[in-house]
């Protein structure tokens, strides 16, 4: 399926399009942490920002056809960001390692932004129905479930777990625009 088409439907509200990039490109951006060897949680934080990325920006993509190249990018970013943002737990005793920390201010500023839109969309996500956040946490895991076993565990038909992923996010987008 041609990835530019489905970028341009998915931008359009294509709710079946969305689901088409996320099932394709889920695992990339879970091997992407993986690679940065983060914990299960600042995973799930890169994961939720980078689709968020996506769904502020699939509007405006450049080359839709090279959405895994921006993804991957995406991904990337931040997780160097989550990894940057562990490092910077220092403790410290004297002046001049504090004056040295206020120089980079525009970092510290760039990390409290971030963890404003991670808790945006936790917030967000928090306000979903229960088994809408549970879906979306088996969708998200590492490896994502699969729909036989989502099925399962939520008791949904397999052929009703992808609209009812679109409802959710779209759901979700209206909730973090909303924000």
């Amino acid at each position: 399926m041609d990835v530019a088409w489905l970028v341009r439907r998915a931008a359009g509200g294509d709710r079946w399009a969305w689901e088409r990039l996320v099932d394709q490109y889920a695992r990339l951006i879970w091997a992407m942490t993986r690679d940065f060897k983060l914990g299960e949680s600042d995973a799930a934080d890169v994961t939720q920002v980078t689709w968020l990325r996506l769904l502020e920006h699939i509007d405006r993509l450049e080359h839709p056809a090279r959405l895994a190249s921006w993804l991957a990018a995406t991904a990337r970013h931040e997780c160097l960001r989550a990894v940057a943002a562990r490092k910077k737990i220092v403790l410290v005793h004297d002046d001049t390692a504090l004056t040295d920390t206020a120089a980079h201010q525009p970092e510290v500023d760039e990390r409290l932004l971030a963890d404003e839109r991670a808790q945006a969309v936790r917030k967000a996500l928090s306000r979903l129905p229960h088994q809408w956040q549970r879906l979306l946490e088996l969708l998200m895991a590492d490896p994502p479930a699969s729909y036989a076993e989502i099925s399962d565990q939520l008791g949904l038909p397999v052929g009703s777990i992808g609209p009812t992923r679109g409802r959710c996010l779209e759901r979700l987008r209206v909730l973090l625009q909303a924000s």
